[in-house]
């Protein structure tokens, strides 16, 4: 159980770092397109025509068939033989495949309507809705690339290949770099050679699982398999999960469709603001939802009923002690990290200004959303979708609710405001849920754990307090005195936090899941 114990741990860790260098190039790739599109209506139709592709991937794709697909897979990994797995591989990508070329035909052919439906605001500047149109018919075979490439990292993750999954999307970030940098810059219309950018990265991330599915020997024949055993179960999985899991997704468009009809820029600086938001969302609880999932499909199937309880506890305890610091900062430094990642060439003082109050709004609901990310898993493993259906059809009810209430008085503020809220209310229900069924039962350790976070998170407020009574002048310093400045900020709160963490009683042996 100790070997077990550090398998997760090392697993977790691996993901993680995968994932923040991915993320961290996703930063450099984020501030070269500000750079190049800067925060008008070009900018604002090219992240709408990406943001529609990534939608369906993140709703699909990472959602709701991930989410499907690896607690069937477990399962017959532990209880059917080895052609038996690869004959749902094959059957899975095979009807897979199918939809996805239909779902991609069918919106290339109508991306004028799906414009609209996705930002209907646009209807009232027909060039920019022309534009978005023509991004989408080149973005949108993306997600047939990378939800297969999904298919792929959700068998390699259920075979402990965590690394492969994790390090795939440095190949977006750096396709989309290589296009914005190398090309858009001296493009007629810059927007038009980024959007190919993300095309053939989908197709280059794709590729790149090829050779680790054949050492496995489960490089798929795709075959139709939609009466597959296998096949119906995750699509009965499948349907409900739609709203589970993905709820976070479905808020975010809600805001791309609102922001639609802000003023412009409204759309870029929450796109911006996102990404930061997301930074730590991606790198650690992805991560650790990443690695758990699995494992506590495999207990399910083995009816471990409490090292599931004690796999889903460790998550929660590991992901608070990253996300209450990563809350602190975006939430102190948001102006500060916004100037010093994007601030240059065609971005201007008051996108950075914009951008950094949206950021402190979503930075108010990122522990939850970070705890959804581990929670939702606690359902998906066991294969009740049900429950997950009813919470996200509050959630995202509630966020429509607390938009329309928001928007108006906060504009794009009110919209990130308005999704931290219904986050919240989404982790709440989840947990509830999980501690009603008995599946979660929090362990002794806790009251310890509350002590470290809360000695833990008082020395870094009080290290980013005292930064910013100093009324730095981030916006008039130029990018390497920006730099210069942020960085032992940066690495001055991590030593603090730490440290005031082992002081409070954090060891080793506290991270080891049990």
């Amino acid at each position: 159980m100790e070997n077990k114990s550090k398998s997760l741990l090392r697993s977790g860790i691996l993901v993680s770092i995968c994932t923040f260098l991915s993320r961290i190039l996703g930063l450099v790739r984020d501030s070269a397109l500000a750079y190049v599109l800067g925060a008008g209506s070009g900018s604002d139709a090219f992240f709408v025509a990406f943001k529609i592709p990534n939608f369906f991937r993140r709703l699909f794709a990472e959602g709701a068939f991930a989410q499907a697909f690896v607690p069937v897979l477990s399962d017959y990994r532990v209880n059917f033989g080895f052609d038996e797995v690869r004959g749902l591989v094959s059957a899975v990508t095979g009807s897979l495949a199918l939809v996805l070329l239909a779902v991609t035909g069918f919106c290339m052919a109508l991306a004028p309507w799906v414009v609209y439906l996705f930002a209907p605001g646009f209807v009232a500047d027909s060039a920019q809705a022309d534009l978005a149109a023509t991004l989408l018919t080149i973005t949108f075979p993306y997600l047939l690339f990378i939800s297969l490439t999904a298919l792929a990292g959700g068998v390699l993750n259920t075979y402990g290949q965590y690394g492969v999954p994790a390090i795939t999307p440095i190949f977006l970030n750096f396709t989309l770099i290589v296009a914005t940098l190398g090309f858009a810059q001296q493009a007629a219309q810059a927007e038009v050679v980024v959007a190919w950018g993300v095309f053939f990265a989908g197709l280059i991330q794709l590729l790149f699982q090829v050779p680790f599915l054949m050492r496995l020997k489960l490089l798929p024949m795709p075959t139709l398999g939609f009466k597959h055993e296998g096949v119906k179960r995750i699509l009965k999985l499948m349907v409900p999960a739609l709203f589970g899991v993905s709820v976070g997704q479905i808020n975010l468009l809600l805001d791309t469709i609102l922001a639609s009809f802000l003023e412009t820029g409204s759309i870029t600086w929450l796109y911006l603001s996102d990404r930061l938001y997301e930074l730590p969302l991606g790198i650690f609880a992805i991560a650790i939802s990443t690695v758990i999932l699995p494992v506590l499909s495999r207990r399910h199937a083995g009816s471990d009923g409490s090292r599931f309880s004690d796999t889903l506890d460790w998550g929660l305890r590991l992901l608070l002690l990253i996300a209450i610091p990563s809350s602190i900062a975006l939430c102190v430094l948001a102006e500060p990290l916004i100037a010093t990642i994007f601030y240059r060439g065609e971005l201007q003082v008051r996108d950075v200004q914009m951008a950094a109050m949206s950021l402190q709004a979503y930075s108010l609901g990122l522990i939850f959303m970070m705890l959804i990310k581990v929670l939702a898993p606690g359902y998906y493993a066991r294969q009740d979708t049900k429950t997950p259906v009813k919470i996200g059809i509050i959630a995202m009810s509630a966020n429509m609710i607390f938009n329309l209430i928001l928007v108006w008085p906060l504009g794009h503020v009110g919209l990130a405001l308005a999704t931290s809220m219904s986050a919240a209310l989404n982790a709440f229900l989840l947990w509830r849920g999980l501690h009603r069924d008995g599946v979660h039962r929090f362990a002794r350790a806790w009251w310890g754990w509350l002590r470290i976070l809360l000695v833990s998170a008082s020395a870094l407020l009080l290290w980013l307090w005292w930064v910013d009574r100093q009324n730095w002048q981030w916006l008039e310093w130029g990018d390497w005195q920006r730099v210069a400045y942020l960085l032992p900020v940066v690495a001055a709160g991590v030593i603090l936090y730490l440290g005031a963490a082992i002081v409070a009683g954090l060891r080793m042996r506290h991270l080891k899941a049990h």
